[in-house]
């Protein structure tokens, strides 16, 4: 997968980014938990479970990649993709607070839908409808298929003229 800034690359997810991961998870999960007045130890209990249970059912998702998002080789995120008939769905994509809005996760759409392009597929993802990076979305083309209550699906369709193959950036 092309990645069009050289400061960012991908490589596959390995047991020792656990705790990258896990502290991932939580970043991704803070202000949910920010008004439940839990402690310390009760969100940090919360945040293990519920990554433990989510990287469990992913990990049952067929023909799924798992990669660890870089940054000058740095990790700053995760993006996962499962490889279907006429799509590929982005299963999760997280940043760090810190390296969001600086156009890292338009290079990854950017990246997931050029192969798309290339193995004539769609790309897929469900969002929640208050994420911010709805609009992100939006802004790159992505149209919604359904409304699933909490989550939307959307979905990115390349041109059938070629113009147009990538969501602008």
């Amino acid at each position: 997968m092309h990645l069009p800034d050289s400061s960012i690359s991908l490589r596959g997810i390995q047991d020792s980014d656990r705790a990258f991961l896990i502290s991932l998870y939580a970043s991704v999960r803070e202000e949910e938990l920010r008004p439940t007045g839990w402690s310390d130890a009760q969100k940090n209990a919360f945040i293990a479970s519920q990554f433990q249970a989510q990287h469990q059912a992913y990990a049952q998702y067929p023909n799924t990649e798992f990669f660890l998002v870089l940054q000058h080789a740095a990790p700053v995120g995760r993006i996962y993709l499962q490889h279907r008939e006429q799509a590929i769905l982005i299963v999760d994509v997280s940043l760090i607070a810190a390296a969001r809005g600086q156009g890292i996760g338009s290079a990854l759409l950017q990246a997931v839908s050029g192969l798309a392009t290339t193995r004539q597929k769609s790309v897929q993802i469900h969002v929640e409808k208050f994420n911010p990076a709805l609009r992100l979305y939006q802004r790159l083309g992505f149209q919604l298929l359904a409304d699933k209550g909490v989550y939307l699906f959307l979905e990115w369709r390349p041109q059938a003229n070629g113009a147009g193959d990538s969501p602008p950036a």
